[in-house]
């Protein structure tokens, strides 16, 4: 390249990078400043720096080499965009020669300055040499005029960087007395005053916050000065708006003042909109909001949805945004217990640990966080997989934080709380043994004097509290009781946590009181919680603990002292504990149960109270569950709770009050068929009175049964917990709906539990027998068409009776069925006697000589608990006449009996017969199962020949078997026909009712199947299958099966099977059964009510053809 003496020497300054201010103060910009003679300086524009600390200028400014042997230049930050005072602070001073910058050649470059907390600040240049001519003053500024307030201003941002930087009070002394002289130089009406009093309320801030100054008043006060001279529209009023916001951050921090954090929030709100996206002041801002104390009204939450909106996907602060919105969530919720706020932090934890995969720094952290939400969940709605999913995320946290890691001792006390709550719930002793474990490593990284050791001192007690009460080792009590009474000695007065050890030491202060009687110990365990609920807001989710506690020690006392003040007092906090707004149901649930079981335990008259709450909770906590099968789920797991409908209705009865009796029996069973029947609810009546509301309550029926439905696939937990969250905003619209219905005068009772005068429609046509089986008592209570219901006694039966009588049953049955079709039935005519004269004939003599009730007249018998498992329509007395005339007449000699799973059943089939259509018939025949289904049926393709014949020819026959009898195929059949007849093999699943099944070609349709489907005008299915009619072991009053659910779905009247159907004799009864439906003398009318006459009819027509045992297991369910 040529050298000459004189040259012309065009500089471009494109970019600067990892541009860091030595004050650390906000910069309004970032400009470059050269010499371009020993008078005159060029300065570039004042650009704005980039959030990740790059500022871009592409300024050019033309220079003579000769002017001076060198190229000096400067970084500098500005604090004003507008007008400026000085020359702002220095970064970064460079000498470089022309000759070397020459040597770059024409490619743009890097030269580096030194280093600023660690970091060389860079700037890509680019030079050129060019002709005199070239208009080399464009880009030259005029002359800097160096004022007393200009040197004082510089001179006091280069003593500030140096006290930032040194740590030198001196520095910070001179750098305030230089801004005070240049704020003394600039009174009010100086256009300069703002800037003035901003840089020496920095200065001051600077001090305050290294304690090296303690007056943040008078600095607060200086900085809201100024940001009212720079109003919204001047230039630097954003800058001016952090400044103050970083003040009363301070402030607070040091003072805990809580105004001060509200305001700062408040103009964070302001501020935010006026960062432009992609600055340095827009990433402080962000970062500074995410370090603000996580507050929890809505005006803070708030602040932090702004936040997580200006963190798009893909930007550096979005996992931290998260993650402090989360947190904001999780502690409303932990205040108010809303699980929306609970569901919305699980979403944005889970978003956030995708945004930090294997290697992420933070990945740790933001596992442990998800996994204490999961818990919480667990807690609030009993989900299991969410304990299972936390256990794993605090197992993989735990792992990226070995010993020596900073939140180690945070990993082993979560992991160890995770496996306490799955212990608590699931009794797994491994947990409940490693839980100790790592809590006691966690207590050792806490010593005496370490801040958190009073938290995990409570954490450790509370873990071998738990596995005090599932093991009853005394030690543990006792270690529990000394480590609480420590963690209380170290926890202050005004610690928001205080009132969970207060609590938490009263439960185990009661536990010790039931061993030792020591009445200490039962008094202060009262005080305590009295203590713990006196420093709660009322709504507080956290009075629920102290409520049980509260009921604990007065239930313990009153054991002792027998003083009824007591066991009014417990029951008061039973009450108040099961009615607790913000507390999760699967607790208050379980409150509500234990009340059930003290009340009738102590005969308080709150007994009944306490079962109508049971169930209002347990109905309102499966509403919250989408599917029927996460709702069964949720019902099994109170399975200490499944004889509480007929122990309630035992409750009722033992008060003189059937009707109540009814209501109970019916409200505690059959919930999961009543909560899916809600979406199918006709409104006719609703449509002549008010057309736009029931139009609006279809439409969320149809939506809500829509998204459950879909989210019954769904096996992604992340996309699982938002069709949940959606799920529940659809049932509360659907609620609001329901409640605006319930406001009509006619309808102030829709969709609650039935009353008495609604149930006893059941019984329009003939009696409803309600079998109760209770551990306190059993009997029935015979619901008339008209008056009050009757109370039958069975004196000389127990529930042990009746289950035993069950098993018997299910032994003679087997035993039957290998047993020639020619040998006496001996064992089933003993066991039919005992149902005849212990059960059947009380309740036969009230209706023949108290309701006098004709003979050969209709009954329905709804049995509960065990009497379910029970043939009760086949007692029979087995006996001659005392006058050789004859047999003594059985049950069906004397009523039709038919069984209805509920009375509202039976009330919702005869309201849907209003809607009939022409008639159709189908019969669905599977005899060649695929393989691994079953046997062979080799008399299934002649029954539905069989049936084909019988079946008038007006009802528009067709018949779907072989390979046409797949899965698809019966399910549209089932949809588009009003008459069914299914010959196949059928399966009762009597662990997951919602599986059991028909046996088709293809696939199994299932009950789930077809209670998906809405068939409103079907009316009569026979199914000549094993098992049709056989309840579930887990929620047995629920009667789950597919006889039942073929009646939801909209068959009116069911005939089924108790249990295996052997097909060659099957055929008999079918053939007989039909014979009587269509009588040719009544020109084969299709009426299904006559279906339960039809097949009483049948099987005494084939009692020389057909077994006991095969004749007994038809019956029939519904009108």
């Amino acid at each position: 390249m040529p050298r000459s003496r004189r040259r012309y020497i065009r500089l471009e300054v494109i970019n600067g990078k990892d541009i860091r201010v030595p004050s650390w103060r906000m910069p309004a910009g970032i400009y470059i400043s050269i010499n371009v003679n020993s008078w005159r300086h060029w300065k570039s524009t004042i650009s704005v720096l980039s959030s990740d600390e790059s500022v871009a200028w592409g300024n050019t400014v033309i220079l003579s080499s000769h002017a001076s042997p060198t190229l000096s230049m400067e970084i500098r930050a500005s604090y004003e965009l507008g007008r400026m005072l000085g020359g702002g602070e220095v970064i970064g001073k460079l000498q470089i020669s022309w000759d070397e910058l020459l040597d770059y050649g024409d490619e743009p470059f890097d030269i580096y300055f030194p280093p600023v907390h660690g970091v060389h600040p860079s700037l890509t240049l680019k030079v050129a040499i060019v002709h005199a001519c070239d208009n080399q003053n464009g880009a030259l500024s005029g002359s800097l005029v160096e004022t007393k307030i200009v040197r004082d201003t510089d001179a006091g941002h280069a003593h500030l960087a140096k006290y930032v930087t040194t740590n030198a009070v001196s520095h910070l002394n001179h750098a305030m007395q230089r801004f005070q002289l240049v704020l003394d130089q600039c009174p009010v009406s100086h256009p300069d005053h703002a800037t003035a009093l901003a840089n020496l309320a920095y200065a001051r801030l600077a001090g305050y916050i290294r304690n090296h100054l303690q007056d943040i008043d008078t600095t607060t006060s200086r900085f809201r000065e100024a940001l009212v001279l720079h109003p919204q529209r001047h230039p630097d009023h954003p800058l001016f708006l952090y400044n103050l916001t970083r003040a009363l951050i301070w402030r607070h921090n040091k003072k805990s003042t809580a105004a001060d954090i509200r305001e700062a929030a408040q103009l964070f709100h302001e501020l935010l909109p006026l960062c432009p996206e992609g600055t340095y002041l827009r990433r402080i801002v962000i970062d500074v909001c995410n370090d603000l104390p996580i507050d929890a009204s809505d005006e803070g939450i708030h602040l932090r949805r702004v936040v997580l909106e200006l963190c798009p996907l893909g930007h550096q602060l979005r996992p931290r945004a998260l993650h402090t919105l989360s947190w904001a969530l999780s502690l409303r919720f932990d205040q108010h217990g809303s699980i929306d706020d609970l569901d919305t932090g699980i979403q944005l934890r889970r978003e956030a640990v995708s945004l930090c995969p294997e290697g992420h720094a933070g990945r740790d952290d933001y596992l442990y966080n998800l996994a204490l939400s999961l818990v919480s969940r667990f807690n609030h709605q009993g989900k299991p997989d969410d304990i299972d999913e936390a256990i794993s995320l605090h197992e993989e946290a735990l792992r990226l934080c070995p010993v020596g890691y900073k939140y180690h001792d945070y990993s082993l006390d979560g992991l160890g709380d995770a496996l306490t709550t799955r212990f608590h719930r699931c009794g797994d002793i491994d947990d409940i043994t490693r839980a100790v474990s790592l809590r006691r490593e966690a207590l050792i990284f806490h010593p005496p004097g370490h801040p958190r050791r009073g938290t995990t001192l409570s954490n450790l007690a509370s873990t071998l509290d738990t596995r005090y009460i599932k093991l009853h080792v005394s030690e543990d009590l006792n270690e529990a009781i000394d480590l609480y009474r420590e963690s209380l000695q170290l926890t202050r007065l005004d610690d928001p946590e205080r009132h969970a050890t207060l609590h938490n030491l009263s439960s185990v202060l009661c536990y010790r009181f039931t061993q030792t009687q020591e009445n200490e110990d039962v008094e202060e365990a009262i005080a305590l919680c009295q203590e713990s609920l006196a420093a709660l807001p009322s709504l507080h989710p956290n009075r629920f603990f102290s409520y049980i506690w509260l009921q604990m020690a007065y239930l313990s006392r009153y054991r002792i002292l027998q003083d009824p003040a007591d066991l009014s007092l417990a029951v008061e906090n039973f009450r108040l504990a099961s009615q607790h707004p913000t507390q999760g149901f699967p607790e208050r649930i379980i409150q509500a149960y234990y009340w059930t079981d003290a009340a009738e335990e102590y005969g308080h008259e709150s007994a009944l109270e306490a079962y109508s709450t049971f169930f209002e909770l347990l109905d309102a906590h499966l509403a919250t569950r989408s599917s029927v099968t996460s709702r069964r789920e949720a019902a099994a797991s109170f399975y200490y709770a499944r004889t509480l409908p007929v122990d309630a209705a035992s409750c009722a009865i033992r008060r003189d009050n059937l009707q109540h009796a009814v209501e109970l029996v019916e409200q505690g069973r059959g919930q999961q068929w009543s909560l899916a029947s809600r979406l199918k609810t006709p409104v006719e009546d609703l449509e002549s009175v008010n057309p736009t509301l029931a139009h609006d309550y279809l439409e969320l029926s149809k939506r809500v049964s829509n998204a459950a439905q879909s989210s019954a696939s769904i096996t992604d937990r992340a996309a699982a917990d938002r069709a949940a969250t959606e799920y529940r905003r659809l049932t509360e619209q659907w609620a609001a709906a329901v409640a605006e219905i319930r406001d009509l005068q006619a309808f102030s009772r829709f969709l609650l539990p039935p009353s008495y005068e609604y149930l006893q429609a059941a019984a329009r046509q003939g009696p409803v027998i309600v079998l109760i089986a209770s551990q306190y008592s059993c009997g029935a209570i015979i619901v008339p068409t008209t008056g009050d219901p009757h109370h039958v006694p069975f004196p000389s039966v127990t529930l042990a009776d009746l289950n035993n009588l069950k098993d018997r049953f299910t032994r003679a049955i087997r035993q039957a069925s290998r047993m020639n079709p020619a040998e006496s039935r001996t064992d089933l005519i003993v066991l039919s006697r005992i149902i005849w004269d212990e059960i059947m004939l009380p309740i036969v003599n009230v209706l023949e000589h108290v309701l006098k009730l004709k003979r050969r007249s209709r009954i329905w018998l709804c049995p509960t608990a065990a009497f379910t498992s029970i043939p009760l329509h086949a007692a029979n007395p087995f006996l001659t006449k005392a006058d050789r005339s004859g047999k003594e007449p059985c049950l069906e000699d004397l009523y039709i009996c038919s069984y209805t799973p509920t009375l509202s059943a039976l009330v919702r089939s005869r309201q849907l017969m209003k809607k009939r259509v022409p008639p159709s018939f189908v019969a669905i025949g599977q005899a060649q199962p695929g393989t691994g289904k079953g046997k062979a049926l080799l008399a299934v393709d002649s029954e539905l020949e069989l049936v084909h014949k019988v079946v008038p020819a007006t009802a528009n026959r067709t018949t779907i078997s072989g390979d046409a009898a797949t899965r698809a195929g019966a399910l549209e059949a089932l949809q588009q026909n009003t008459w069914v007849h299914l010959a196949c093999h059928g399966k009762q699943d009597r662990t997951q009712p919602y599986d059991s099944h028909f046996v088709m070609r293809d696939e199994h349709l299932t009950l789930l199947d077809i209670m998906e489907r809405d068939i409103p005008h079907a009316e009569f299915a026979f199914l000549s299958a094993c098992h049709t009619a056989v309840g579930d072991e887990e929620t047995p009053d629920e009667v789950i099966h597919l006889a039942a659910g073929l009646q939801f779905s909209g068959f009116k009247s069911v005939i089924g099977t108790l249990w295996e159907v052997d097909d060659s004799v099957a055929k008999h009864v079918v053939e007989a059964f039909y014979k009587y439906m269509f009588n040719m003398k009544e020109d084969g009318v299709m009426d299904c009510t006559k279906a339960a006459w039809a097949l009483n009819c049948a099987t005494h027509a084939v009692k020389t053809k057909v077994p006991l045992e095969q004749r007994m297991v038809f019956i029939h369910i519904g009108v």
